[in-house]
């Protein structure tokens, strides 16, 4: 049975990626949820996928439930379309869209296509993380669910700084007036 290798590149960072390995008779359903796992993303938003060209442009779709929309043609179903039937070439190309509010979006390179060698692994995987991901809620999800804001106070002290209260520099007398003599005049500078 094929295993299928898929570089999944977060669209606004392409030093942010992971790759997931498939077997090429599952299904889109279960590319979406290890694209979900890998980025640690939860379930609860729609997604589509995108088969694409080498220019990123989105061509058929493939969409986890038919919607209520004017289709020129009618997407696939994810949890019924196997990725197999999906490949055209041997750099397949595809766009993910997850949660269309937000519109996560994420590009999928086939790099690889091999032989399943062993059991031991549970498809679909992620087989390499690279970059840290976007976290789906902000810093609250980095954080935990009890993080909260604190607003950070600073008591500077009052004119030990070298600044009066209107900003300006004190302790020091320097004037215009004594650096003007430093500077060359106009007849020094002049070539004889």
């Amino acid at each position: 049975m094929a295993v299928l290798k898929f570089r999944v590149y977060y669209e606004e960072d392409d030093a942010v990626y992971r790759d997931v390995v498939i077997k090429h008779l599952q299904t889109f359903l279960d590319l979406h949820n290890a694209i979900l796992k890998a980025y640690e993303f939860d379930n609860k938003h729609q997604g589509t996928f995108y088969r694409s060209n080498d220019n990123w442009q989105r061509g058929r779709e493939i969409s986890l439930e038919k919607y209520d929309k004017d289709y020129k043609a009618e997407p696939l179903i994810m949890a019924n379309t196997t990725i197999g039937s999906e490949i055209r070439d041997t750099n397949q190309k595809f766009i993910y869209v997850y949660d269309f509010i937000k519109n996560w979006t994420f590009l999928l390179e086939l790099i690889n296509v091999t032989k399943e060698e062993s059991s031991k692994i549970i498809y679909p995987a992620t087989s390499r993380v690279e970059g840290i991901g976007p976290q789906q809620y902000g810093t609250r999800s980095l954080l935990g669910k009890k993080f909260v804001d604190i607003e950070e106070k600073y008591e500077l002290p009052q004119n030990n700084e070298g600044f009066s209260d209107e900003g300006e520099e004190t302790g020091t007398e320097s004037t215009l007036d004594e650096d003007a003599g430093d500077e060359n005049t106009d007849e020094e500078l002049s070539v004889e």
